[in-house]
């Protein structure tokens, strides 16, 4: 039994509908951030897709340090709660540090701690006094029942509005790949789970001063995992990714966003009639 963990009346992680985590990896600017979750929100509500809008404020983890990493904490909130306000979907960000967990926690409505910062005790214990849902991404370097140990922490904290995110796992140099297992595995925790079918097509560093990635097998796993039985699929897109100033080589482009929402959703339709 997985327990469902409510974040609105439309947006139910673990109940009967999959529901899509979306935006783009960063937030550019303000004006370009809105409009890209106003093009997802319009096709999500024509799919009756529960949505959830991501953008980071900080992409404190960069392969270079002259990387853009986005407008900071304070500049960044401002600009999801403006779009919570004005499109009324939920909003996801990424918490890097524990001084910034509590005033993250009054404007988001999930709060996510980075892979590389999913065994960070502290992160962890201060996102889940939040109250808020907590989305833990496994890091690629865990194996999918290391998961347990995370579960622990956050229930220790008082919180069970968690969600377990898979993102692929470590193989070898600037390679990552995913097993399909880990779905199932960490969804036995009692908690939903996730596929981040952008970030497991990643290749960390895989440029040199940034990542590289295969966005081209985006659609190929995310339909895997939905058939796997995943809870929701996170997903990245942009309008162009070739501009995009972080993550551009494993973004899905926006323009091909509804095409493959179609798929997934006749995929879960299927897999729920057979269940």
């Amino acid at each position: 039994m997985v327990r469902k963990v409510k974040i609105s009346d439309k947006v139910i992680f673990g109940g009967r509908d999959l529901v899509l985590i979306a935006g783009p990896c960063v937030i550019e600017s303000a004006s370009g951030t809105l409009k890209i979750a106003e093009a997802i929100q319009k096709i999500t509500s024509r799919l009756r897709i529960p949505f959830v809008f991501k953008a980071s404020y900080d992409k404190a983890n960069r392969t270079s340090i002259k990387s853009f990493r986005g407008p900071g904490v304070y500049e960044g909130l401002k600009v999801l709660s403006q779009i919570k306000s004005k499109l009324g979907v939920p909003v996801l960000s990424d918490v890097h540090d524990v001084d910034q967990a509590q005033m993250a926690g009054e404007i988001l409505d999930i709060v996510q701690i980075p892979a590389f910062l999913c065994r960070q005790t502290d992160l962890i214990v201060a996102a889940a006094r939040t109250g808020k849902a907590v989305n833990v991404k496994k890091g690629q370097f865990m194996a999918p029942w290391d998961a347990g140990g995370i579960v622990k922490k956050m229930q220790e904290a008082g919180n069970h509005k968690l969600l377990l995110t898979e993102r692929g796992v470590t193989f070898g140099y600037n390679n990552l790949v995913t097993d399909f297992r880990a779905l199932s595995i960490m969804r036995a925790y009692g908690y939903p789970v996730i596929f981040d079918a952008t970030h497991s097509v990643q290749k960390p560093g895989g440029l040199g001063d940034s990542s590289g990635g295969e966005s081209r097998y985006i659609p190929l796993l995310a339909r895997c995992a939905v058939a796997a039985g995943v809870d929701a699929v996170f997903l990245e897109t942009h309008p162009d990714p070739s501009r995009a100033l972080s993550d551009g080589p494993n973004s899905l482009r926006l323009r091909n966003l509804e095409n493959l929402l179609k798929e997934l959703v006749a995929i879960d339709r299927i897999r729920d009639k057979n269940a």
